[in-house]
């Protein structure tokens, strides 16, 4: 048995408080959503049994999940397949471009800019502000929104998506003058002042340390000591804690970042911990996961490879 495998396990299952439904999003993200998008609950519990996540936990949280429009139900005899809805099946595609990509972000040096030139009344305001932070959107005063390589009309979809379309006129997306030549101080000022990284910086530190060990033990054994349970459950515990810290990060181009920046060294340490990691997790997979009608569903090929141009020197 993987001794640092089974160290993070025991860590996940001594917390005192698990926030369910975000890990079952992952589990959708990562490996029913490659599988056609759909699970027999029982399955899912069964999956996440090993966690030591209660029955009752499991089903309120994916009774919520499709309250949220996440999921939604199919119920078959006394069974009941969830079913990723559309706007679920978005959701996770559109996640899955930045927690697989396979490296950062390219800058063409322009900014992009979402200016307040309209009267909002305040609590929209501070919707509008949430909103455009979780698309990685920093902040210059109150009434200036910045980021290096958003894509604008997408940013104003989700917008809308988020219920805020009445606050789209007071809004005025543009881009700023273009800097092409070179990384300019003025770039830099601006990184400073409009994300605080250091905390973000931490938060990364933190999960490299504690990947790294099992990263490691991977690299010297091949897999020897690595059940293909404990393959699949960390590998959702890595994608999860990895798709937490992206939401915080706005995933700013690696020219805008100071040069040490553990990001980086968190997304190869992802990659490559993934990539060792994936044959013997889908083998569980391909033994634990079913429909209500008792098939097992296979990798339906509508997904791009996670991190495809990824080439692991693995001996």
């Amino acid at each position: 048995m993987s001794i640092a495998i089974q160290s993070r396990l025991d860590e996940f299952r001594q917390q005192r408080r698990v926030r369910a439904g975000s890990l079952i999003i992952t589990v959708f993200g990562d490996a029913i959503l490659p599988r056609g998008g759909r699970i027999w609950l029982g399955s899912l519990i069964r999956l996440l049994e090993p966690l030591e996540l209660n029955e009752r936990l499991i089903r309120t949280s994916v009774f919520r999940l499709a309250k949220d429009e996440w999921l939604r139900t199919e119920t078959i005899g006394r069974r009941a397949d969830y079913v990723l809805t559309p706007s679920g099946r978005r959701r996770f595609e559109e996640a899955s471009r930045h927690i697989y990509a396979s490296h950062a972000p390219l800058w063409d040096r322009r900014w992009r800019l979402i200016l307040v030139v309209g009267d909002l009344a305040p609590k929209v305001r501070e919707q509008v502000r949430r909103a455009l932070f979780w698309q990685g959107f920093g902040v210059l005063g109150g009434d200036c929104f910045v980021h290096p390589s958003a894509d604008l009309s997408s940013v104003l979809d989700a917008l809308i998506a988020e219920g805020l379309s009445s606050a789209l006129a007071a809004l005025l997306p543009l881009f700023a003058a273009d800097s092409r030549s070179a990384l300019s101080a003025r770039d830099s000022d601006l990184v400073r002042r409009a994300w605080d990284l250091g905390a973000l910086a931490e938060a990364y530190s933190e999960f490299v340390a504690a990947y790294q060990p099992i990263l490691d033990e991977l690299r010297r054994d091949h897999l020897a000591n690595v059940s293909e349970q404990d393959a699949f459950l960390v590998r959702i515990l890595l994608i999860h804690d990895y798709r937490r810290l992206l939401l915080r990060d706005p995933e700013l181009p690696e020219v805008l970042l100071p040069g040490d920046w553990p990001g980086q060294q968190a997304r190869l340490l992802c990659k490559e911990l993934y990539k060792r990691l994936e044959p013997l997790s889908s083998r569980h997979l391909d033994e634990m996961l079913c429909l209500s009608d008792g098939s097992v569903p296979g990798d339906d090929g509508m997904l791009p490879e996670r991190f495809s141009q990824y080439d692991p020197l693995i001996a």
